[in-house]
């Protein structure tokens, strides 16, 4: 059972992951450069997935296994939205005085919380020998909550600004589905990991919500938003003629 949801989940994902990817390089990408190489890192990683399990099946024996590969997979996943996560917030912020004080503590708050996630569940769960990556499990969980934290703290900024953003509240909306759904999902995955059924809960809730999540994601960038000074809020300053005299 868990085989048919993966595939389907496969089925359903990668299309919309081209679409995402032709919609950002079509311009969208000079606005959301990590964006797009979270979205070419997340196809290229689906495809080694899905060529992995069809070697598996197959009865090829792989250098590494399936655990690895999907775990490697996932944390350059993860690192890279979490990433594309503090780049959106970088761009809310963009009007702010004090913007620069800003973004160094995010990007700071990020990187150390996400360092010291890794460390703590590493170091805890292989001394507890649980397994070798089912500390991954935890730690992935982590990086999704403080991403779903930080989308939280987007849209308050964006609901608040002067000039409503909406390409930018409707990926992050489709962010923050993928966020939440992920760290339930994960945190399912790890309190049935002794489940017998061969699909976990945690399993459904991943693919319930990542597929909405792109969804969204392609839905916003198609819809790209011209940002003039006016709309921006950004006062235009008057030009002067020969005489000083403003008009």
């Amino acid at each position: 059972m868990r085989v048919v949801v993966q595939y389907a989940s496969w089925l359903a994902g990668l299309p919309l992951e081209l679409l995402i990817i032709s919609t950002l390089l079509r311009g969208a990408y000079r606005r959301f450069p990590i964006l797009l190489l979270y979205s070419i890192a997340l196809f290229l990683t689906t495809v080694i997935e899905i060529s992995v399990n069809q070697a598996f099946f197959a009865g090829i024996r792989l250098a590494h296994s399936r655990a690895t590969y999907y775990w490697i997979d996932d944390g350059i996943r993860q690192g890279l939205l979490f990433a594309a996560v503090l780049s959106l917030v970088y761009l809310a912020t963009d009007g702010f005085r004090s913007r620069n004080l800003v973004r160094l503590s995010l990007i700071a708050a990020g990187v150390a919380l996400a360092c010291g996630s890794f460390l703590v569940h590493h170091q805890g769960q292989m001394a507890a020998g649980v397994g070798r990556w089912r500390w991954m499990t935890l730690w992935v969980r982590d990086m999704d909550f403080a991403a779903a934290v930080l989308d939280l703290g987007l849209w308050t900024l964006l609901l608040g600004s002067r000039y409503k953003d909406n390409q930018l509240l409707l990926i992050s909306g489709g962010l923050g589905i993928k966020f939440a759904g992920e760290a339930i999902g994960q945190s399912l995955r790890f309190l049935f990991r002794n489940w017998n059924p061969s699909v976990s809960p945690g399993d459904v809730v991943l693919v319930g919500t990542s597929l909405p999540g792109l969804w969204i994601l392609w839905q916003a960038l198609r819809r790209p938003v011209a940002l003039t000074a006016a709309k921006a809020g950004v006062a235009i300053p008057r030009r002067r003629d020969e005489t000083g005299i403003a008009n």
